[in-house]
């Protein structure tokens, strides 16, 4: 992996005076109602709409149970990813992703931030994706990316690919269940993902002989409207909690699946919820492993605060931007060295 910055030490020792709890607040919300062979009973359901709005008002995080997804499909993706982390860093690099093609294998090696301890896999939702040419000229031309093709281990891309599949079909009843908390209809969301640009990710982050003075993943918040997150019983998982501003672990739960809304939700909420930082730390004895599906919309998507939702005592707090071309200029940003810093949905806050 990469070296570690004499530079950013300084700043990791004052990291680690903060106060670390783990997380016994982050709620654990079971989504059984929603599959129930009769119809589900509405008294449920309004409960389960009542617990995600307070999850995601007091948190922008939650933990959801018996949400859908086949544990044996769920241990099927585990085991090829840590058999595609196992093989040589020639032959990860055979599937390197690169400035034409942004997804695929890449570690630290290749980022500008030396910090982040960890090597990655990248696929596409959606294959081929569509996406601006251009992320700051006003034309309608787009072009494709399109995913890799591992040679090993064997069917590695129908495994991303039916599991995806399941992690959509939770995603998407999560939206309904948090458009139905903010008290528009429950399909409201739908339309914005005709198209999607969501990406799947494998993370594997090696044991550090410094974990304290390295990140497994820095501070962050998501770019997209939910990330879905599998982790493996090693503890990595750090999330800001708003009520005090200090870090909180998250205990792994190999039955659940993490869920936290992105700055998209933020934006369509008109700040009703909030996106929040969390990050991982890096351990100096276990390698860690864990997947994520970033939900993204369609390329042309206009993303501005729900029209519901605003009026003369509550006027809209953000500028409608371009998704897609908000997505190629942050993607940009991974090869390019900048004098500022990349796009966020704070750029368009109205003042």
């Amino acid at each position: 992996m990469g070296e570690i910055d004499p530079a950013f030490v300084q700043g990791q020792e004052h990291r680690r005076k903060l106060s670390i709890t783990e997380a016994q607040g982050i709620p654990e919300i079971d989504l059984s109602p929603l599959f129930h062979h009769q119809l589900p009973n509405p008294s449920a359901i309004e409960g389960l709409v009542k617990e995600i709005g307070s999850a995601c008002k007091e948190w922008g995080f939650f933990q959801v149970t018996n949400h859908g997804v086949p544990p044996s499909l769920r241990h099927k993706l585990d085991e090829a990813s840590r058999l595609f982390f196992a093989q040589s860093l020639e032959e990860k690099k055979k599937v390197a992703r690169d400035a034409i093609t942004p997804t695929g294998y890449h570690d630290t090696e290749h980022t500008k931030n030396v910090r982040d301890w960890k090597e990655v896999f990248d696929f596409l939702a959606k294959d081929p994706t569509l996406v601006p040419l251009n992320s700051d000229k006003n034309d309608s031309q787009v072009i494709q990316w399109s995913n890799p093709s591992p040679q090993y281990p064997p069917h590695f891309r129908d495994i991303i690919k039916e599991y995806i599949e399941e992690l959509e079909k939770l995603a998407y009843k999560l939206l309904e269940l948090i458009a139905l908390s903010l008290g528009v209809d429950a399909k409201r969301f739908e339309g914005f993902f005709e198209d999607q640009t969501s990406v799947f990710r494998l993370n594997h982050y090696p044991p550090c002989p410094y974990p304290h003075l390295a990140l497994g993943l820095g501070r962050h918040k998501d770019a997209g409207a939910l990330t879905i997150l599998s982790q493996d019983e090693v503890q990595g998982l750090e999330v800001l909690r708003k009520i005090d501003q200090e870090w909180v672990l998250v205990k792994p739960n190999p039955n659940a699946y993490i869920i936290n809304i992105g700055d998209l939700i933020q934006v369509w909420s008109n700040d009703v919820y909030e996106s929040v930082e969390h990050r991982v730390i890096v351990n100096s004895k276990k390698e860690r492993f864990s997947n994520l599906l970033g939900l993204f919309p369609s390329h042309f998507t206009e993303v501005k605060p729900l029209e519901e939702l605003i009026n003369e005592e509550n006027p809209s707090k953000y500028r409608a931007f371009n998704w897609g071309k908000f997505l190629v200029k942050r993607k940009s940003g991974n090869f390019k060295k900048k004098n500022e810093e990349n796009i966020q949905i704070y750029h368009y806050k109205i003042t």
